[in-house]
């Protein structure tokens, strides 16, 4: 309790030192009130912007609000944009914590100390970070891996600060005249699950095994193998991989890498996570991508840290490449009605009115390369698009959005002329092609063939009681579906064998395209 209240009093002094009252109560409608504070408070000096401020603030606060800062940088739709643009250049970079405690925390997570699980252990961390920090390590095959412990007393310390967050959240509601708007206590509990999911290095472990799964045979991605048998809750052991961090343009050039070939690698490999697997890493920030330099996969991305990742479901990805094409054919007319028909805008949404407001903040990035253009600003003017049209922000897109942005990043540093738009379509119609074509209905047949095969020999006796309980309901046609009944009594046989026919046609349908995928045909 102690602890608590000390933490707590820490936060009101970093949040007096740097004016974010000042911030919050500059909306309310009592200017005397803010005057008077400033009077009090005098020594203050608030001639930096309030982003700056915020930024930190956070930094002062420690690794966790930091975390939250780069997660509310992500809401564009919620934030200011000189704010956000300031939240997002918050780095996750902290101290890294005592080997000592690094090799206690395996010891009791795995039961053997490093010297008898391994060959070799290096006890001076390779990378530090708020959550966790990694060593690099040798098993007694010689195989070289990293290992990735979780930071002593964390759940402990997120905790806390998450309950302070919520309590601060409580405030902003009831003081501030934009409080309800920015949903504060929702975006804590955002910051929460996101938080404690990153805590369980099982499921960091389990993203990238699905990852590495996904693109196996690809020789776009690389992604290190997870090593079960030395992973637990709170401690990972996976293959270490090498490569230049590709943020380092100097050293990949000097390499010999592709630069324009590595750009459109990355917007293929962002889009077939999200389109083809509904699956992708949603922290694709440069510390967190190298590129192999190795000769058998010299050029290849390789993924790191798993700890985020972003899914999408069906519906999701038929309406993000419904919205993508209609942007890139310029076709905003269909854009509108897409909004429409999800029901993310309100069904009495005027489309011509909200056709003209998304053509406003597309059509001037068209047909120019990444360095003359800025995802940030289309963003911002969609989501004030948005609120004005009163669009729904959905929650399972806000990680795609804070993706898109990283991908923008890597795009001007790899290659300031990358067209996106252009790199990216062909690969979008192939996609669309492949699901709404003959070959995206063969493969969900051949999906839904086991289904069919048990469903369709019950059709006839489904029918037949559906049937009985309309004719027993005092259906208005009562005497028909009597006379239905009837025949469909006399005709068992036929539609039995009419209803074997047919699974068997799908069957067989299925069948042949299975064989043509396996033989490489199709």
């Amino acid at each position: 309790m102690i602890l608590k209240f000390l933490r707590a009093v820490k936060i009101a002094r970093v949040t007096l030192r740097y004016g974010l009252d000042h911030i919050a109560m500059s909306t309310l409608q009592f200017p005397r009130v803010v005057a008077l504070i400033d009077c009090v408070l005098f020594w203050r000096d608030l001639s930096a912007p309030r982003g700056v401020r915020l930024r930190k603030a956070l930094e002062d606060l420690g690794p966790i609000f930091v975390k939250f800062g780069q997660v509310l940088s992500t809401r564009r739709d919620l934030l200011p944009a000189d704010v956000a643009n300031e939240l997002a250049l918050l780095q996750d970079q902290v101290p890294p914590f005592d080997s000592d405690l690094a090799i206690a925390e395996i010891v009791r997570s795995l039961g053997a100390h490093p010297d008898q699980l391994f060959a070799s252990f290096d006890r001076i961390p390779v990378a530090s970070a708020s959550i966790a920090q990694v060593h690099f390590a040798t098993l007694k095959d010689g195989r070289e891996v990293a290992v990735k412990v979780l930071r002593p007393g964390m759940h402990k310390t997120i905790e806390e600060d998450i309950g302070l967050m919520y309590i601060a959240a409580g405030w902003v509601e009831k003081l501030w005249a934009d409080g309800r708007r920015l949903k504060p206590r929702e975006v804590v509990a955002e910051f929460d699950k996101y938080l404690h999911d990153e805590l369980d290095l099982m499921r960091e472990a389990a993203n990238g095994s699905q990852l590495r799964r996904n693109f196996a045979g690809s020789d776009l991605l690389m992604v290190p193998e997870m090593l079960w048998d030395y992973c637990s809750n709170n401690v990972i052991v996976m293959e270490r991989v090498k490569g230049i961090p590709i943020s380092q343009t100097a050293r990949l050039i000097e390499a010999g890498v592709d630069m324009k070939k590595l750009s459109r690698d990355g917007v293929e490999i962002f889009f077939t996570q999200v389109f083809r697997d509904g699956f992708f890493h949603a922290d694709m920030h440069p510390g967190n991508i190298l590129v192999s330099t190795e000769p058998a996969t010299f050029g290849r991305y390789i993924a790191l840290d798993f700890g985020i990742v972003g899914t999408l479901n069906d519906f999701d990805k038929d309406y993000l490449s419904q919205n993508f094409l209609a942007f890139f054919k310029r076709d905003y007319k269909r854009v509108a009605q897409a909004h429409i028909e999800s029901g993310w805008a309100p069904k009495d949404t005027r489309v011509d009115e909200l056709e003209s407001a998304v053509r406003a903040c597309c059509e001037p990035i068209f047909d120019r390369p990444l360095k003359e253009i800025s995802f940030g600003q289309v963003l911002l003017r969609l989501f004030q698009t948005s609120r004005r049209f009163n669009v729904e922000v959905q929650p399972q897109l806000v990680l795609l959005q804070k993706t898109l942005l990283n991908i923008e990043g890597l795009g001007r540093q790899l290659d300031p002329d990358l067209d996106l738009w252009k790199t990216a379509m062909p690969y979008l119609e192939r996609w669309m092609q492949e699901q709404i074509g003959w070959r995206g209905l063969l493969e969900r047949l051949k999906t839904e063939a086991p289904q069919y095969s048990k469903l369709l020999p019950h059709l006839p006796r489904l029918a037949h009681q559906i049937m009985s309980k309309a004719a027993q309901d005092t259906h208005p046609n009562a005497d028909l579906l009597h006379a239905l009944l009837a025949e469909q009594k006399r005709t068992n046989g036929f539609l039995s064998l009419l209803t074997y026919f047919g699974g068997g046609l799908i069957l067989g349908v299925a069948a042949v395209q299975w064989y043509g995928y396996w033989a490489g045909s199709l």
